[in-house]
């Protein structure tokens, strides 16, 4: 049983090391860097160096969906978790893989976050929050978890420096909540206008 976990692990090293080489070989053809997977793949560079403790300890630094370590390899990160962990895109990550197995994921190291709120669109087949102009990708478990619909009013969880493509699901405001409130809103400023200096006949 050990030797075929063994053969599992070294067959997804494997896969790992060719995807590397792959994307290298397409930045070179192409002339295309991705400045942003660039600047994570720095952050898990300084933030690694832990030694294996019961199991192999991998640390790296979370882009959205997956987590990325120093030498650029990617590891899935359950979508779940990081729906209901609130991962921000650039916390620092720690994976430990059992000698069983088991891939575990622990938070090591947040980035200072902002809160932003938006509102929830559907673009090329994909979930996205507009919010200040720009539209942030957010994890399908998060939309579903909150029931979330198109045009829900969506606060978003963003690191408080640089560009990001993803944002984080913090909470959802139904659209008829929203439009509710709106038109309250509305409703209770016209009539403190009518009140405010107007002079009403004696009756």
């Amino acid at each position: 049983m050990s030797d075929n976990l063994l053969q599992i692990q070294e067959l997804i090293e494997s896969a790992m090391s060719s995807l590397k080489t792959a994307n290298a070989l397409m930045r070179d053809m192409t002339g295309v860097n991705d400045s942003s997977h660039e600047r994570l793949v720095n952050r898990a560079q300084k933030i690694e160096g832990s030694d294996t403790v019961s199991g192999r300890v991998v640390e790296g630094v979370f882009d959205g969906q997956n987590m990325v370590d120093a030498n650029n390899q990617t590891y899935p990160v359950p979508a779940n978790y990081a729906s209901k962990s609130k991962l921000v895109e650039g916390d620092g990550m720690k994976l430990t893989i059992t000698d069983e197995g088991k891939f575990i994921y622990k938070q090591i190291a947040p980035v200072p976050r902002k809160t932003v709120v938006g509102v929830l669109i559907q673009e090329d087949g994909q979930y996205k929050v507009l919010a200040g102009g720009k539209a942030y990708r957010v994890l399908l478990a998060s939309v579903t978890f909150y029931r979330a619909e198109i045009g829900d009013q969506v606060t978003i969880l963003l690191p408080q420096e640089g560009e990001v493509s993803w944002g984080t699901v913090e909470a959802v405001i139904p659209k008829h909540l929203a439009e509710a409130a709106a038109k309250a809103s509305v409703k209770k400023s016209k009539v403190k206008s009518e009140d405010d200096g107007e002079l009403k006949p004696l009756s």
